[in-house]
């Protein structure tokens, strides 16, 4: 980009950045840069203890009655198994769901609620009121 100089007059050519003669900057430039440089979106990380600490608690109480329905004899044994897996599973499952939870106060009227999950649009347990997640927040459903 070539101009001149606001103060001195001096001819400017495209890399300069700050006129030679008299150090002022090109403050056209800066404004451009400025203008293109734009902060990311920050992705909130909460809940995942939350949702560790759901799946250390679901995997005993999977766990022991799967184990507990194999000993069985007939198609309890069928059945125990999934529980078994279940459990092995829920405290890798478990941080999942946390992370995607949105917590905050119900746009409606101010309670304290969470979605549970990849949720987009659930009802608030207060007011029964429909609230719609946009961007981590939550917003009032119109």
């Amino acid at each position: 980009m070539s101009g001149t100089c606001r103060k001195c007059g001096t001819r400017l050519e495209s890399p300069w950045k700050f006129c030679p003669l008299c150090g002022v900057g090109n403050a056209q430039e800066a404004g451009e840069i400025a203008k293109s440089h734009t902060e990311p979106e920050k992705a909130p990380v909460m809940g995942g203890f939350t949702g560790l600490l759901f799946g250390l608690i679901a995997a005993p109480v999977l766990i022991i009655p799967g184990v507990l329905m194999c000993l069985m004899v007939g198609p309890w044994m069928a059945i125990g198994i999934p529980f078994i897996v279940a459990g092995i599973c829920a405290p890798f499952a478990g941080p999942l769901l946390g992370i995607s939870a949105v917590r905050g106060s119900c746009p409606w009227c101010g309670v304290k609620i969470s979605s549970v999950g990849p949720m987009n649009a659930f009802h608030c347990y207060a007011c029964s009121k429909r609230i719609v997640v946009r961007k981590h927040q939550m917003v009032r459903a119109d």
